[in-house]
């Protein structure tokens, strides 16, 4: 028996208008009523994605958020926080500052309520309005103050991107967790951290069992999660390296998979 569902947000829950569809609002209510823990598991902050969790009436004590990630666990009032892990600037952060000048791509790093950049670009703007957060330019190096960063992200055009996994230099695959959250998003967190660790912290505490456990997702900062949970699933939609390790595939978002997963799955309706 099911005891938690974790939902990744862009490309899983949201549709392209980047909305929650009334098929998914009404299939997450049902399982909230039959006792189901409903968890968003996001690269966003808490600020992002306050608007969703106010639409999907989760915004309580008793509910949970899995943010940044992985990088922070905390409810949805933001009064009880499970778990956070946050990069040092100096040995974290500069390392990949100075990375990210070597491969022409901005910089986008995150702290609970601010996002930092060395330079405003249209890419900062539109992730700063995304995570409903202050945007500041941010001296990387000169600063000695720690701003306790949690997530940071390389932002670019698709070929930029690419290239820039391809270029990778081995340690820094070693130090950080990297991520590809969508064709224009690398993403670096701490080695040992990623959504499913996130997940991992949020159902012991909750003492649910990784097999009891849904995930869906669609994209590559979504695969520990879905590996960690006993049904993990991917979108119709979603990147082929997560389809290929998922349990099972749904519709894609703009077909409300993942309320065809909560009537299948959950509510056994289909």
């Amino acid at each position: 028996m099911y005891k938690m569902i974790a939902l990744d947000m862009d490309g899983t829950l949201l549709n392209n208008s980047k909305t929650i569809s009334k098929e998914n609002i009404k299939a997450v209510n049902e399982a909230k009523k039959k006792g189901i823990h409903v968890v968003l598991a996001t690269g966003r902050s808490l600020k992002g994605v306050e608007n969703y969790l106010n639409d999907l009436n989760l915004i309580d004590d008793k509910n949970f958020l899995v943010s940044f990630n992985g990088g922070m666990v905390q409810n949805t009032t933001s009064t009880r926080i499970i778990f956070k892990n946050y990069m040092k600037l100096k040995e974290d952060v500069c390392p990949l500052y100075e990375l990210s000048k070597k491969l022409d791509l901005d910089l986008i790093a995150f702290t609970s309520n601010k996002c930092l950049t060395p330079k405003i670009t249209e890419y900062s703007k539109v992730d700063a309005k995304l995570n409903n957060t202050e945007l500041e330019v941010f001296d990387f190096n000169a600063n000695s103050d720690d701003p306790s960063i949690i997530k940071l992200m390389f932002v670019g055009d698709k070929e930029k991107i690419d290239a820039a996994v391809e270029k990778m230099p081995e340690n820094f695959k070693k130090k950080y967790t990297i991520m590809r959250s969508a064709p224009i998003y690398l993403e670096f967190s701490n080695d040992k951290v990623n959504k499913g660790s996130g997940l991992k912290h949020l159902s012991e505490e909750l003492g649910v069992k990784s097999e009891e456990i849904i995930s869906i997702g669609d994209a590559g900062n979504d695969i520990h999660m879905v590996k960690y949970a006993g049904l993990g699933v991917a979108m119709g939609n979603a990147f082929p390296e997560l389809k290929k390790i998922a349990n099972y595939t749904t519709k894609t978002n703009e077909e409300n998979g993942v309320a065809h997963v909560i009537n299948k799955f959950i509510l056994k309706t289909l």
